[in-house]
């Protein structure tokens, strides 16, 4: 039961502009998914296989083709030389996980290599080993470590821009890098057992994820799901800078635009989550060697840098200036 989408996913579908979209839907299974490539203008799609319960089957389509858009952004800031895809499988009780990413795993073979995947906010180990695929790259600490890598050269870039010798001394809303860098850390984790483990690791403080986002620290750093920063939210931070590891972290330009009126500095998630990207890809198709994704990955604090310098001279919100580098090398390319 795939192929032809529902009339008002293809209607959305449409205005977002993707260049394909594939539909996967086995109700024996529980399975409703959404592979989307972006653009491959640059190099085979690339973007990981979220799964997270969703309102509407409209809602898992329009989600997998925004988070695409903004793969096919950050590998051109990047650098690398991929477009942008993503895979969002609609959480449910009714889901049997094994043998529907099986079935997931195969639709992503079929894409003869269009398409390079990974783990992404709800896809388990379990569940990429079930894909089977030599197109899904399935370790995950080396992603998460490059991810963490990219962040804080992103907070450093802010450092710069704003004229400090660094982050030591400042008090921060994110974990192990920033520790290691000086700051003094506070966390927030939905799995309070985790929360206390890292805490205890590194001597952070905990704060209850309620009240993280209006903590009053000098960086905030938004590391799991999207969508978190609202208009709402953006006129109640404490916080005067932003930089974070998850994708999507505003819910949309007003609030890039309202944190630029208000004076917060904030590298937007195309570069600062950008090294999860660089860290799959130069693994699986670029053949780069380890320390060629490092340098990759420290090249986003000097591209974090000129988009904030480019911000700060026009007055436009950062994330203008990124996407318009993105476009330029995207343009480049055609």
């Amino acid at each position: 039961m795939n192929g032809a989408l529902p009339q008002d996913v293809a209607a959305r579908v449409r205005e977002l502009g993707p260049e394909r979209v594939e539909r996967i839907y086995e109700p024996e299974l529980g399975l409703l998914a959404y592979v989307v490539l972006d653009s491959t203008v640059l190099g085979p799609a690339a973007g990981g296989v979220r799964t997270r319960a969703y309102a509407s089957e409209l809602a898992v389509a329009e989600d997998a083709c925004r988070l695409a858009r903004a793969m096919t952004y950050k590998c051109a800031l990047g650098g690398i030389d991929a477009g942008g895809g993503k895979v969002v499988v609609r959480a449910s009780p009714a889901l049997k996980r094994e043998e529907a990413f099986a079935a997931l795993g195969r639709l992503v073979d079929s894409l003869d290599g269009d398409l390079r995947t990974a783990g992404d906010y709800g896809t388990t180990d379990a569940d990429l080993a079930a894909m089977g695929s030599r197109y899904v790259h399935a370790d995950t600490a080396t992603l998460s470590g490059s991810v963490a890598r990219g962040v804080l050269r992103c907070a450093e870039a802010i450092a710069d821009v704003k004229g400090r010798p660094g982050l030591s001394g400042l008090r921060a809303a994110v974990a192990r890098a920033f520790t290691e860098a000086g700051a003094r850390v506070c966390i927030a984790d939905v799995d309070e057992a985790r929360a206390a483990q890292i805490a205890d690791e590194i001597g952070a403080e905990i704060v209850a994820p309620e009240d993280i986002l209006y903590e009053d620290v000098d960086l905030l750093s938004p590391c799991a799901v999207g969508d978190v920063l609202s208009l709402d939210v953006a006129q109640r931070l404490r916080a005067w800078a932003i930089v974070g590891g998850a994708n999507n972290i505003t819910t949309g330009l007003d609030v890039d635009e309202a944190l630029q009126r208000r004076g917060v500095t904030f590298v937007p998630d195309l570069l600062s989550s950008a090294g999860a990207v660089i860290e799959g890809i130069g693994r699986t198709v670029m053949g780069m060697g380890q320390e060629d994704r490092q340098n990759l990955v420290d090249t986003l604090r000097q591209t974090a840098l000129l988009v904030l310098e480019d911000a700060a001279r026009t007055g436009e919100p950062p994330i203008t200036h990124a996407i318009r580098r993105a476009e330029a090398r995207i343009a480049h390319a055609r």
